[in-house]
């Protein structure tokens, strides 16, 4: 699984992937995250507005930072 974090570096991309990690690691599942910070390649993946959290190519959250459990039920 590929979940990719889109977003500039600010505060709320930073807590978006926290929540990421920690959602993985409470599910006990191998996932590779990836923090995507080129704007160009955010905007070819569709994400209009960051932070945005993507899973396997889809975005799954854009515009606000997801908690765990929303991550969670996301990676079921």
């Amino acid at each position: 699984m590929k979940i990719q974090i889109l977003g500039t570096g600010c505060s709320k991309c930073k807590q978006t992937e926290a929540n990421a990690r920690e959602a993985v690691e409470n599910l006990g599942i191998e996932a590779f995250i990836e923090k995507v910070t080129d704007i160009n390649k955010i905007v070819e993946l569709g994400a209009i507005v960051t932070p945005a959290l993507a899973v396997n190519g889809e975005i799954k959250f854009s515009g606000k930072i997801p908690s765990v459990e929303e991550i969670k039920e996301v990676l079921k």
